[in-house]
């Protein structure tokens, strides 16, 4: 995995063969960045299939209950498919737009 510090966020890319071992690896590896908000890029897969991308759901309610954000960016499924737990936006800058808006949130306690 490829890992940049971003100002408020961890972003995350996949050097796996498949999204499905980048999410086993990422969740195996939890400890590395549990405290941090998290952005996986994975816009580069164009034909992601919901089966893959429900392989960060268990990861991302893990992270969420540690009152972090755990964002996914691709834009291959219709967000309609994708479950409410699971935060899944088009572009790097909705990513950082929702962890604005998640922290805001925390802060005021919801």
């Amino acid at each position: 995995m490829k890992t940049t510090e971003k100002e408020n966020y961890l972003l995350i890319e996949n050097d796996q063969d498949s999204i499905t071992a980048f999410a086993s690896y990422l969740t195996t590896h939890h400890d590395d960045f549990h405290e941090q908000n998290v952005v996986i890029d994975i816009k580069e897969y164009e034909n992601l299939r919901l089966d893959e991308i429900l392989g960060f759901l268990e990861l991302s309610n893990v992270h969420k209950k540690q009152k972090k954000s755990f964002v996914i960016v691709n834009n291959a499924l219709h967000m309609d498919k994708v479950p409410e737990e699971l935060m899944v936006v088009p572009t790097l800058q909705e990513a950082e737009d929702v962890i604005q808006m998640e922290e805001i949130e925390r802060d005021l306690g919801f």
